[in-house]
């Protein structure tokens, strides 16, 4: 029997002469491995359809937890304008396995959702920082260490909050500082709206590049500190960020 399911390739390798093992992030069943026959020969049909960042319904043999096999593909959305830009393609690749381990830790439909409305943003021509920024706090939810962004972390008093700590774990007020960095005002707002905020529904990101500097430095201590996530596409994309918020 063939089923049907959405799914986005995350990863692919060479399997024997002239096939594929593909990963493919779904909503339905999480992660699955795919092996596409004959992928890698130039008459394939699959040949186009298994490389990494192919968004679109998976036609297989699908088993449960064992490598299931591809018989077709339909694309929903080609993301073409991520894949002729090299910052769009390495913000993605971030998201790609950044959404990987987090379905490994929690497998939850939304986690799918999430990934894929911040890709067609992106793909759209949105700041990719603030949408992975935006993307890495949502999932913050999952991984279980979400930061307190509605309240002092250290005495929960909801007034005068003063800054954002990844040390302190979120909201710090100015009752518990001890020598925290102060961030501005509008980054204490920004990041309690970007955990609220429909990221399909986004129309507008005109944000300051110190804001936006601020906030990005706090997930990335954040993540740090709190995950235990080490990822490979983080390093590439931690010195191109440095580059462009110098401010």
């Amino acid at each position: 029997m063939i089923e049907q399911i959405e799914g986005i390739v995350i990863g692919e390798s060479a399997y024997r002469e002239t096939s594929k093992i593909i990963t493919v992030l779904t909503k339905q069943y999480g992660l699955i491995r795919m092996l596409a026959k004959g992928s890698r020969t130039l008459k394939s049909d699959l040949r186009n359809v298994t490389t990494k960042m192919t968004y679109g319904y998976f036609h297989l043999h699908y088993k449960e937890d064992k490598l299931s096999t591809l018989v077709s593909v339909d694309i929903i959305d080609s993301l073409k304008h991520i894949k002729t830009d090299i910052i769009k393609i390495s913000y993605a690749s971030f998201l790609l396995e950044l959404a990987e381990q987090v379905m490994k830790q929690h497998h939850h439909e939304e986690i799918y959702d999430l990934l894929i409305a911040t890709l067609k943003k992106i793909d759209e021509g949105f700041d990719p920082l603030v949408l992975t920024n935006i993307l890495e706090l949502k999932y913050l939810e999952y991984l279980g260490v979400m930061p307190i962004l509605d309240a002092c972390s250290v005495c929960g008093r909801k007034n005068s909050i003063a800054t954002l700590s990844s040390d302190r774990g979120g909201y710090v007020c100015n009752h518990c500082l001890t020598g925290e960095k102060i961030v501005s005002e509008k980054t204490i707002k920004l990041v309690r709206m970007f955990y609220y905020i429909d990221i399909s529904k986004i129309t507008n990101l005109d944000i300051h590049e110190s804001i936006k500097k601020e906030i990005n430095e706090f997930l990335e201590n954040y993540y740090d500190r709190y995950t235990g996530l080490y990822l490979k596409s983080k390093s590439f994309l931690k010195n191109m960020n440095r580059t462009e918020l110098k401010v």
